[in-house]
C-alpha cells in the first residue's frame, strides 16, 4: 500500500523551512502583540501561558503560575471553549469570553500534528478592554440583535399565534460590575426549572430580565404569559389566573375563558408586582403552585398545567410577611431563586452605555436624530439620584431630544428637564480636568450627596485592590470589575 503523507512533507525542502519559518513568525507575532495567549494539550490541561497572560493571574484568583499552569482549562478559566476547539477540531476565530477577570475578545485555535490529528489548542487573547475599546460596536450589535429578536418573534407570533419573549441578555445593557453579577446569576437561574424571585425598585428592568431568563431557558419555545397583579382590580385577579368555565355566572362566555396559567402552559408565567395580590387569593395561588393544577371558576374540575413561575416586586416581601401582609408559606415558595436587580444609582458606570442605547431607541421612534450628549451633561446625569432608574432616565432623556433643536443635548438642557420635573439637581464639584469627573457632586455645608459617599467607598476600595494586587493596576481593575480606563479615572481623581 502506497504511504500517504502530509501536505507539508511533499513541499521541497526550502519551502518546509519557509513554511516553518511563517509559523514560528505569527506565532512569536501573536505572542508579543496580543493580550495573552495559553496553550493547551489533548486533554484540556494548560501547558504554557506568555508573560502577557500571567497579569491576568491574580484577577483569575491565583498567586503563582504552577496553580495555573498543568490544571484543565475548564478549572482556572471560567466559561472557556477551548474543549469544543479540542473535540470539534475547528477554530473559533473571534468570541467574547466572560469571567471574573471581566470581558475580552479572543480566539481559539485547534493545533494538529504531521498527521493531522488534534493535539491542542491555542488561546488569543486579542483585547482585554473590549468595553472600551470596542464599546460602540457592542451597543450596535446590541441594538441589532434585539431587533432581529423581535423581528424572529414577531414572525413567530404570526405563524404559531403564540406569546414569545420580547428580551434576551443582551438587552440588560452594562458592563458594571454589578451589571454583570445580575446577568451571570440570571443565566444560571435560567437552566433551572424552579420558581425565580426578582427583586428591585420600579424601573429597574425586572421584566426585561424575566423576559431575557425565559428567551435563555428550556422552556423558550413555549409561551411567556405576564400579569402585573398590581393592574387588575382585585375581583377580576382569580378569573384572570385561572380561567372561566362556560356559563360560570351570568354574563359569563358560552365557551369559557382560559386563565393565564393555563395559557403559559409549557412556558413562563411572569406575575409582576406579586406583593400586591390580596391576601385571599394567595391560599389559591400557593395551592396551585404546590399541586401543578387549576380550578377554572364554576368548574369542579381540576386540571393540569406546566409553567415555571417568574415573580418580582417592587416592595419588601420580608416585611410585608412580618406584618401580616404576605403569606409566609408563598414567600417561602417563591423565593427559591431571588435575583436583587440593582437600581441605576449602584451601576452608574453604565449610563453612557444606557444613553447611547435609549438614545437610539428614541431616535428610531421619532423624527429626531441620535442625541449626543456633552461630558458635562453625562456628569450631570451621573449625579442624579434615578428613584425612578431606567424609566425615569429614559423620560429625562426624551424630553431634552424632544425640546433640542439639534442632535446635541447641552447640560443647560438637561438641567431646565430636571428643573421641570422636579428633580433636584446636585451640585458639581471642583475636579482636576481631563479626568472624566468633571461636574461630578459637591458637598453643601450641612449635606453629604450620595454621590460623594459613594466616590469615598471607591477611592477606599481602588486603595484596598491596589494594596492587595501590589500596585498592579490591571489586576486591581479586574478584582474591582471596571476597566483600566476607568481606574485611571478615578485615581486621578484621588491624587
Amino acid at each position: 500500500m502506497e504511504k500517504t503523507t502530509s501536505p507539508e512533507r511533499s513541499l521541497p525542502l526550502d519551502a518546509q523551512g519557509i513554511l516553518a519559518l511563517a509559523a514560528r513568525s505569527m506565532f512569536e507575532l501573536f505572542a508579543n502583540a496580543s493580550e495573552g495567549m495559553l496553550l493547551v494539550d489533548r486533554q484540556a490541561r494548560v501547558v504554557w501561558i506568555n508573560d502577557q497572560y500571567k497579569r491576568f493571574l491574580p484577577a483569575l484568583g491565583f498567586e503563582r503560575v504552577e496553580d495555573f499552569v498543568g490544571h484543565p482549562v475548564a478549572s482556572v478559566v471560567q466559561n472557556t471553549q477551548m474543549h469544543q476547539v479540542l473535540e470539534t477540531g475547528k477554530p473559533i476565530l473571534i468570541d467574547l469570553l466572560n469571567n471574573q477577570a471581566g470581558t475580552f475578545v479572543v480566539s481559539r485555535i485547534p493545533l494538529r500534528d504531521s498527521a493531522g490529528e488534534v493535539i491542542g489548542a491555542l488561546g488569543i487573547v486579542l483585547f482585554d478592554q473590549p468595553e472600551t475599546t470596542l464599546q460602540p460596536l457592542i451597543n450596535k450589535f446590541a441594538l441589532l440583535q434585539r431587533d432581529l429578536d423581535e423581528a424572529r418573534r414577531e414572525l413567530a407570533s404570526q405563524r404559531h399565534s403564540t406569546r414569545r419573549s420580547k428580551y434576551t441578555f443582551a438587552s440588560f445593557v452594562g458592563t458594571s460590575a454589578a451589571t454583570v453579577e445580575v446577568k451571570r446569576q440570571a443565566r444560571r437561574v435560567a437552566q433551572s426549572s424552579s420558581p425565580v424571585l426578582l427583586l428591585g425598585e420600579t424601573g429597574t428592568g425586572k421584566e426585561l430580565l424575566a423576559h431575557a431568563i425565559h428567551a435563555a431557558s428550556a422552556r423558550s419555545r413555549g409561551p411567556l404569559v405576564s400579569v402585573n397583579i398590581a393592574a387588575v382590580p382585585d375581583t377580576l385577579l382569580e378569573a384572570e389566573f385561572f380561567g372561566v368555565a362556560p356559563g360560570a355566572y351570568t354574563g359569563a362566555d358560552r365557551k369559557g375563558r382560559e386563565g393565564k396559567f393555563r395559557l403559559a402552559d409549557g412556558g413562563t408565567l411572569f406575575l409582576d408586582e406579586i406583593g400586591d395580590m390580596p391576601l385571599g387569593l394567595q391560599a389559591k395561588l400557593l395551592r396551585v403552585l404546590q399541586e401543578g393544577e387549576i380550578e377554572p371558576l364554576g368548574s369542579n374540575t381540576l386540571q393540569p398545567f406546566d409553567a415555571r413561575v417568574i415573580a418580582a416586586t417592587s416592595r419588601d416581601l420580608a416585611k410585608l410577611v412580618r406584618e401580616g401582609q404576605f403569606r409566609e408559606d408563598l414567600y417561602y415558595r417563591l423565593n427559591v431563586l431571588p435575583i436583587r436587580v440593582p437600581p441605576l444609582r449602584e451601576r452608574l458606570e453604565d449610563i453612557p452605555a444606557l444613553v447611547e442605547v435609549l438614545g437610539e431607541e428614541i431616535a428610531l421612534h421619532s423624527d429626531a436624530g441620535q442625541p449626543e450628549l456633552a461630558p458635562d451633561a453625562l456628569t450631570l446625569l451621573a449625579a442624579q439620584a434615578w428613584r425612578g432608574n431606567i424609566r425615569e432616565l429614559r423620560n429625562v432623556l426624551e424630553q431634552a431630544v424632544m425640546r433640542s433643536d439639534s442632535s446635541r443635548i447641552s447640560r443647560a438642557q438637561l438641567q431646565a428637564v430636571l428643573s421641570e420635573a422636579g428633580i433636584e439637581q446636585l451640585a458639581p464639584a471642583v475636579t482636576p480636568k481631563g479626568s472624566g469627573l468633571d461636574g461630578m457632586l459637591s458637598p453643601a455645608p450641612s449635606l453629604r450627596p450620595l454621590a460623594q459617599q459613594v466616590a469615598e467607598l471607591e477611592q477606599q476600595a481602588i486603595a484596598a485592590a491596589l494594596a492587595a494586587t501590589g500596585g498592579n493596576k490591571l489586576a486591581a481593575a479586574r478584582m474591582l470589575g471596571i476597566s483600566r480606563a476607568t481606574l485611571y479615572e478615578r485615581l486621578d481623581v484621588i491624587v
